[in-house]
C-alpha cells in the first residue's frame, strides 16, 4: 500500500470499454512523517473506488491487489485508490 495525496483529475474520452464510469485521479506520493511529497515526479494515476477528493489523503493499491478492489475485478487496472485517510500516527524510533 502507498500513501499519496489526491494531485488532481484526468480526463480521458476515449479509453478502454472497462474503465467507463471509472474516475481517474493522479495521486502525488507522500512521506508519512511529513506528509510532504516524496519527489517532484512521484506521481501515479489510479482508479477512484472510494469517492475521494481534491487534497485529500488516500491509500493506494497496485498491481495485482488494485484489481481486488470493489468493482475492478477483471479490469486492466494497475493502481487503486482503497481509502481516504483520516489521521497518521506515526509513532519514532525514540517512542518505542
Amino acid at each position: 500500500m502507498i500513501l499519496g495525496r489526491i494531485a488532481g483529475t484526468i480526463v480521458a474520452t476515449r479509453k478502454d470499454e472497462m474503465l467507463r464510469g471509472k474516475k481517474l485521479l493522479i495521486v502525488q506520493l507522500i512521506d508519512p512523517e511529513t506528509q510532504e511529497a516524496k519527489s517532484p515526479a512521484a506521481y501515479q494515476v489510479c482508479v477512484d473506488t472510494v469517492g475521494a477528493g481534491a487534497r485529500e489523503t488516500v491509500i493506494t493499491v497496485s498491481g495485482s491487489s488494485a484489481r481486488f478492489s470493489s468493482g475492478l475485478a477483471d479490469h486492466p487496472v494497475d493502481s487503486a485508490i482503497v481509502a481516504i485517510v483520516d489521521t497518521i500516527d506515526l509513532h519514532k524510533e525514540e517512542e518505542l
